[in-house]
């Protein structure tokens, strides 16, 4: 058995608010109790996140509770972005069990704490496991995080989730877990026992150039791509005004790395956005916030709303075929600040278009400082995209 709901609340009151949301998620997942639940809440409740968690364990009964901070709240019912809300999944089950972990200090020691948290989860391994991981992103080496996992052990088991956000009026994020709550540092569950799982990437920028190959590089500076200057390059897949107006350029062109630097086709989901941050025409040069390797490939993207739109409604259809024999018993879905109503115009467009596929699955999720989801079983951050994991019953044969 294996059975969740989810509740959503948009008002102002942070104790009423949880209570709300509890209680929907409870009331949807059909019991009078739950084993675990994810709550994720705005920056407006940030000075009662203690009575947030206090409120969830009374409600759910679950004595798994972990969430984080979050600049926006979302579930198949809707979006909240730059307003109050609080966002909460209750799952009871038999066959899966959670296990939630905190680890303070991340700051400078990402290393350290990564294995830290393979120590705490080791002991709670089952037959399948799926990491759920919510760091504070302004203290996040994600490069140091993982390494840390995979040195400690846990390099098999996929991790995803998101970097916790707030709304820019606080400067810093909240990791929420059991009664506890911080900021640097990192708060997460493992997922363990008898289930299954779908892990989707959907990303906001889609490729507008050929795949380049970077024959010179230094650090994160990008002098030649296909022996050519870089910003030669670049150039020829921007339009002319925004060839004009670098800086409003970078908040539209991006490129995509691929996870694998030999591939020569770039797949969806199968790249990883990176921003660019500087430019040198007169030198051909072009900096990108990661460091590059000569040798490697590289796309151009542009960040884009209808592709963006067009994007989810594939991984949508793709993870629709997944299940065509059984239905998810909940979902979970990190999406990055950068989309919502930022980037179409109008709100709750991926919310709606989880409702179209998913409206008898409870979802839940939140707007991401960054993504985290395996490609090719690599742990990767992502940046302006949406992770959908989807998690159910096993079916025995």
């Amino acid at each position: 058995m294996l059975v969740a709901g989810v509740g959503l609340s948009k008002q102002h009151d942070t104790e009423q608010a949880t209570r709300e949301a509890a209680q929907a998620a409870l009331s949807q997942a059909g019991g009078d109790h739950a084993d675990f639940a994810l709550v994720f809440a705005t920056a407006h409740h940030g000075a009662g996140y203690g009575r947030v968690l206090r409120t969830v364990r009374a409600e759910t009964q679950a004595s798994q509770v972990v969430g984080c901070s979050a600049g926006g709240v979302l579930t198949t019912a809707g979006e909240v972005e730059r307003a109050p809300g609080v966002a909460v999944l209750a799952v009871r089950s038999d066959t899966l069990s959670a296990q939630r972990f905190f680890v303070p200090q991340l700051r400078g020691r990402a290393r350290t704490v990564g294995q830290e948290v393979v120590s705490s989860l080791t002991p709670h391994l089952g037959p399948e496991n799926l990491g759920l991981v919510f760091p504070d992103t302004y203290n996040f080496d994600s490069q140091a995080f993982f390494d840390g996992i995979a040195e400690g052990g846990l390099a098999d088991v996929p991790f995803v989730g998101g970097g916790a956000s707030e709304d820019g009026s606080v400067g810093e994020t909240f990791q929420l877990c059991g009664d506890t709550v911080s900021s640097d540092a990192v708060s997460g569950a493992l997922l363990s026992g008898q289930f299954t799982y779908t892990i989707g990437i959907t990303q906001a920028c889609q490729p507008v150039s050929p795949v380049h190959r970077v024959t010179k590089a230094h650090n994160n500076l990008i002098l030649e791509l296909d022996g050519r200057p870089a910003f030669e390059v670049f150039a020829e897949c921007v339009s002319p005004q925004l060839r004009e107006d670098l800086r409003r350029a970078a908040a539209y062109i991006f490129v995509g790395l691929p996870v694998d630097a030999e591939r020569q086709h770039i797949a969806p989901g199968e790249y990883v956005v990176r921003n660019l941050v500087g430019f040198d025409p007169e030198r051909g040069i072009i900096a990108v916030a990661d460091q590059i390797v000569e040798g490697q490939k590289l796309v151009f993207t542009l960040r884009d709303g209808n592709g963006a739109r067009t994007d989810l409604k594939r991984e949508l259809e793709a993870q629709d075929r997944s299940w065509q024999h059984s239905r998810p018993a909940f979902g979970l879905y990190f999406n990055c600040v950068g989309r919502g109503s930022g980037l179409y115009g109008i709100p709750d467009i991926d919310s709606s278009y989880l409702n179209q596929y998913l409206a008898d699955v409870p979802v839940i999720g939140f707007f991401t400082g960054c993504e985290i989801a395996p490609v090719q079983r690599q742990a990767i951050v992502h940046q302006y995209s949406g992770v959908l994991v989807l998690v159910g019953e096993k079916q025995l044969h």
